[in-house]
């Protein structure tokens, strides 16, 4: 509460945010000081159509491809397509035993911590091994 003035006085006027810092607050509804700014077409601006309510969410929404069952590109992994259980008995052999196998489709040798490129062919041997040369696992690929 604003201090009181002498006795039998009303309190001095205190500065608050609802009254202006300078002269009264102008009437409800006047014209401001200032004209009004002038409208400048925006040579940039694209007009839109008169009767367009799609959003461009919407739009964007139906321009989308239809979807696609399955990845394409990739080959399916069959099992066993390479025959290797038959080759079962090499499992814990060393590498050198690899060309005394009879191979007669390909195969693939893929050596402890060694970088084997990503191309699958289903029909090939691929024999892993572990860091002394043990053939581990054998699997297509």
């Amino acid at each position: 509460m604003p201090p009181a003035g002498p006795a039998g006085m009303a309190p001095a006027p205190v500065q608050g945010y609802d009254t202006p810092a300078y002269g009264a607050a102008p009437a409800y509804g006047a014209a401001p000081a200032y004209g009004a700014a002038p409208i400048v077409a925006d040579p940039y601006a694209t007009p839109a159509a008169p009767f367009d309510t799609t959003t461009p969410f919407e739009t964007a929404a139906a321009a989308a491809p239809a979807p696609v069952r399955g990845i394409s590109g990739l080959t399916e992994r069959q099992p066993d397509l390479c025959k290797a259980s038959e080759q079962a008995s090499a499992v814990g052999q060393p590498a050198s035993v690899i060309p005394t196998l009879g191979l007669t489709r390909s195969f693939r040798v893929v050596e402890f911590r060694g970088i084997e490129p990503q191309d699958y062919d289903p029909n090939r041997i691929v024999f892993r091994l572990d860091a002394t040369g043990t053939i581990t696992q054998i699997d297509c690929g």
